[in-house]
């Protein structure tokens, strides 16, 4: 069978598509996981902005697919409906699947999009035993993990249970499906490898732990060093490990990091998303051997310095310093220090506009994030379906968007106890601007012919919206504000 899987093209806004286009690792891991004779195309659509619907019109006439799978996430729901109605104009009798953890936890949004088949939870599997029953004209009703229209009708079957990684049923992804080319990080050509699934922390915005529940499997170190090997000989420079927590098993990560000076591949760079508390408590000795790795970049999950808003967001755990036993407080600086005393760059991870939120609180979160981090990723907490945070919101009554094709989290959608969620947003975008231009230097440094030519592009979309006049505040910087939504808005028309 002909399939071509496709990731949405809509972004996070703290990125410009020009500086970062990172591949979507799960279509890769489908391709890669389904029988050998079917000719599998994977395109991330991300790749395509400006020219969208001449690409997938293309790829749609020279692939002929049988079955389009949609890789979708809560902001990109829109999106993927367009998707599906031009899909279907172009081949009216193409099977659409979808997948990923938005419609793993509300199906039912997607039962009236033209959709034939839901896979819910991890996809490998699931999808790997569907293309042999729609292939063999087998039922469906034994494959786990599958919501399915059969007619006129909506069928559940029941969950597949979360995969343990060991056993090798999920093969390495296949890279070479791939038909389109581009994914860079700062003008490096970038891929993303999978070393481990899942978290055993219970974050109130979590979608992955409402999806899959809280356990953590790894892959063995062997076939992770092999997927970073097949990485590298696809042209990847860099290298985003993308698991949900990495660092829950520290001893494994040092192992990881030794494997990976062992086998001659640390003169990649690399870049992971880290826990403080694990950083702060094995720093010592864990950041001089991932600086050795060539760790360049570490995301840390800050979410918030105050100790109430960590409460709320269920994060205190994972941000606590111990030593012989006992807490120590906030492992956040502590953290950061050892991260750039071996010279890598943080990028802060942090949710500001919390249900108990003032102006002071939000300013507390920013100057922090002005003084220590390199890299603001700082969002707005966002009712994703599913988890505990939708519920709280939804209850207190402080949700005030329901358009999901704006729950990118950098858009506010729900307000605090003391502000509105307009004015929250304006806070965090007023500041984390100038937060982001901080970092130009350094990114000159790595990368200096990518950053001088394409500076003003970056520039560009960091400042979009503003004048000169509210930048030197000689103008109501909320004008500037109102320009940039509007900007936003067209942005997220993408087809």
């Amino acid at each position: 069978m002909n399939v071509l899987l496709l990731s949405m093209p809509d972004y996070f806004e703290h990125m410009p598509p020009v500086a970062v286009r990172m591949p979507n690792g799960a279509l890769t891991s489908l391709a890669g996981n389904v029988d050998s004779h079917h000719r599998v195309a994977v395109a991330d659509l991300i790749l395509c902005n400006g020219r969208l619907r001449e690409s997938v019109i293309r790829l749609v006439r020279e692939l002929d697919p049988e079955i389009v799978g949609l890789s979708v996430m809560t902001f990109q729901r829109r999106t993927a409906l367009r998707m599906i109605d031009l899909v279907r104009a172009l081949k009216p009798g193409v099977k659409i699947v979808v997948g990923g953890y938005d419609p793993s936890l509300e199906p039912e949004a997607y039962q009236g999009m033209g959709v034939d088949y839901i896979v819910r939870g991890e996809g490998e599997v699931t999808f790997r035993e569907l293309l042999r029953a729609l292939e063999s004209g087998r039922a469906l009703e034994g494959i786990a993990g599958l919501t399915y229209a059969d007619a006129g009708r909506w069928l559940k079957n029941p969950a597949r249970t979360v995969h343990h990684l060991d056993d090798g049923e999920i093969r390495r992804p296949n890279r070479g499906a791939r038909v389109l080319e581009g994914y860079t990080l700062l003008g490096r050509q970038v891929d993303v490898v999978e070393t481990s699934r899942g978290c055993t922390y219970d974050c109130s915005f979590c979608s992955i732990i409402q999806m899959r529940g809280r356990n953590f499997h790894t892959y063995s170190l062997d076939r992770v060093l092999e997927d970073i090997r097949d990485a590298h000989e696809h042209g990847a420079r860099t290298i985003f490990l993308v698991d949900d927590n990495i660092t829950l098993n520290v001893h494994r990560f040092e192992q990881l990091c030794q494997g990976i000076i062992a086998a001659g591949l640390n003169k990649l760079d690399y870049f992971v998303q880290a826990m403080t508390s694990a950083i702060a408590s094995q720093g010592e000795t864990l950041a001089p051997l991932m600086r050795r790795a060539g760790f360049r970049y570490v995301f840390l999950g800050i979410e918030n310095i105050l100790g109430e808003d960590l409460e709320f967001l269920r994060a205190s755990a994972k941000n606590t310093a111990r030593a012989n036993g006992r807490s120590q407080g906030n492992a956040t600086v502590r953290a950061i220090e050892y991260l750039h005393r071996n010279k890598m760059y943080v990028v802060g991870g942090l949710i500001v506009g919390n249900p108990d939120d003032s102006s002071q609180s939000i300013h507390a979160n920013l100057a922090f994030a002005e003084r220590y981090v390199d890299w603001p990723y700082i969002q707005h907490p966002t009712p994703y379906p599913g988890t505990p945070m939708a519920e709280d919101f939804r209850h207190r009554g402080f949700i005030t968007n329901e358009r999901v094709e704006e729950y990118d989290g950098t858009t506010a959608v729900v307000r605090s106890a003391h502000l509105s969620a307009e004015e929250i947003e304006y806070l965090r975008w007023k500041a984390e601007r100038w937060i982001k231009l901080r970092h130009m230097p350094v990114a000159l440094r790595h990368d200096p012919w990518f950053v001088l030519r394409y500076a003003p592009q970056m520039l560009a979309h960091t400042f979009r919206g503003c004048t000169f006049r509210g930048l030197l505040g000689l103008e109501d910087g909320h004008k500037d504000f109102e320009r940039y939504k509007e900007i936003r808005r067209e942005e997220r028309a993408y087809l």
